[in-house]
């Protein structure tokens, strides 16, 4: 096993994608509609990388594969809150890339399936989530809006309460599942309503999930 710096992001994390509610992804199958596009964001309550501090920092990245995630040929595009410093730019960057990860965690899988990868920009971001009432959004001022709402009962409105359980999952453990809208006009366009949101825990560090 490599020998990689001693990183760890704990936070609230958001994921909203094209597919339908709860997407097959979760369950290894084929996307809802053949491809995979997303907007995801986390905000970092507790983090390092070796010994610089993440904790308070925003991320989001939007990403597009044409076909299924493991079939690769994606493309992603990280939104860094401009309130890190070079420092913080750079690790979080290098997260992100996998480089610091191993090759069978989160981060270094999905930047194994990226082909192209955009010009990161350093700019305000913002990431909030409730995971009681099943709300989130992600917002680059400008470029990037996203929110997830309840998903609703069509016949009386009421709240629907799903939530997905990976025992073995890479990304997170459990998600509460909710209803996505969001669009970008950034090198990743997006446009999408009434889509799959997931809500979850993001604690990770160089050999994947930190679980307990």
């Amino acid at each position: 096993m490599a020998k990689h710096i001693d990183w760890r992001l704990r936070g609230a994390g958001v994921d909203l994608c094209n597919c339908e509610y709860g997407c097959p992804c979760q369950f290894n199958a084929l996307p809802s509609h053949g491809t995979c596009e997303a907007a995801v964001g986390f905000h970092i309550e507790e983090g390092h990388f070796g010994d610089v501090p993440l904790a308070g920092l925003n991320v989001a990245c939007t990403f597009a594969w044409p076909g299924p995630i493991h079939e690769g040929r994606g493309q992603c595009q990280a939104f860094i809150d401009e309130r890190a410093s070079e420092a913080q730019r750079q690790a979080l960057l290098t997260i992100l890339s996998g480089q610091e990860q191993e090759p069978t965690a989160f981060f270094a899988i999905f930047a194994s399936t990226v082909e192209t990868m955009h010009e990161p920009q350093f700019v305000p971001v913002e990431v909030s989530t409730d995971r009681g009432a099943l709300t989130a959004s992600i917002r680059v001022p400008g470029v990037l809006e996203g929110q997830a709402e309840p998903i609703r009962n069509p016949i009386d409105g009421t709240v629907h309460r799903a939530r997905v359980v990976l025992p073995e999952g890479f990304e997170f453990g459990e998600t509460d599942c909710a209803s996505a809208t969001f669009n970008c006009s950034g090198a990743v366009k997006l446009d999408y309503a009434g889509r799959n949101a997931m809500l979850y825990e993001l604690h990770m560090g160089p050999n994947g999930i930190i679980r307990g």
